[in-house]
């Protein structure tokens, strides 16, 4: 009788039933619900603070060039205000004042413009005026908001469309932040 009962434990297995298991698994898809919208969200949230953290970096970088190069004025795209290639020294035609993921165009989400027409203005062959626009990758999925700044230093932003400047050195008529 011994070996039988040795026998009957050494077979008997523990562990969890499918419907313990289906019941776990439909828990995490519950909470996984909750949890991707807001992640979405915080995601969309950043890559906007990040865009006006970037477009205050434009605006600090575009005074300093004025700055530095009077017989210049602003900037007129953002590749100038960008690093030097190598170990060339700064200057009026790459200032290194911004990063070159800044100067490429395209950072966290966002894509930043200098509009070529009607986004610079100039008096004398020296640039007196600027426009600088950031507008999302992707509508929806990397931010939510188009942002715009000038010589003002305000930033500006639209909620639902693309801001195009009024006119050199003028945003429009947009909230600003």
């Amino acid at each position: 009788m011994k070996k039988a009962k040795k026998h009957a434990k050494k077979h008997s297995k523990k562990g969890f039933s499918l419907i313990e298991l289906l019941i776990v698994v439909a828990i995490i898809l519950i909470i996984a619900a909750i949890a991707i919208p807001n992640l979405l969200r915080s995601r969309i949230a950043a890559n906007e603070a990040s865009a006006v953290g970037s477009l205050r970096t434009l605006n600090t970088a575009e005074i300093t060039y004025n700055t530095t190069y009077p017989s210049v004025g602003y900037a007129c795209s953002l590749g100038v205000l960008g690093p030097p290639a190598g170990s060339t020294s700064a200057s009026s035609t790459t200032a290194g004042l911004i990063d070159s993921n800044l100067a490429g165009g395209v950072k966290s989400g966002f894509d930043f413009t200098l509009p070529a027409s009607g986004g610079c203005s100039s008096a004398n062959n020296i640039t007196t005026t600027y426009d600088i626009t950031a507008s999302p990758v992707s509508p929806g999925v990397t931010g939510q908001r188009y942002f715009c700044t000038d010589p003002s230093g305000v930033i500006q932003y639209n909620g639902t469309t693309a801001i195009t400047p009024a006119g050199a050195g003028n945003c429009g008529t947009q909230t600003p932040i």
